[in-house]
């Protein structure tokens, strides 16, 4: 029986981990990494803020909801004329939420 409670703790646990808001549900998170470095996201943040490009995604808490992520990949989609469809900008901003924001 002690087994069985910590599988199911430990199941609970990596569900918490890798829970991602409402909004990026169903998100293509393999589809999403791939048009970050088919597109050279990192190269455009590099050139916006320096370094490694990484300071863009904690701007002060400008970036304070997952649908306020979602909308400035959607601006960075629009400004740059990128052609995204709404599917992959959700994508993208799924992995921008995972790897650098961790909104729940």
């Amino acid at each position: 029986m002690k087994f069985l409670k910590f599988a199911l703790f430990g199941f609970v646990l990596t569900l918490e981990a890798t829970a991602q808001p409402v909004v990026f549900k169903d998100a293509d998170l393999k589809l999403g990494q791939q048009l970050i470095e088919q597109n050279n996201c990192d190269a455009c943040h590099q050139r916006r803020v320096g370094g490694n490009g990484s300071a863009i995604y904690k701007p002060q808490g400008r970036i304070n909801t997952p649908g306020f992520l979602r909308g400035m990949v959607e601006q960075c989609n629009t400004e740059l004329n990128l052609g995204f469809f709404p599917e992959e900008v959700t994508a993208i901003a799924a992995v921008l939420n995972r790897d650098h924001y961790k909104f729940k």
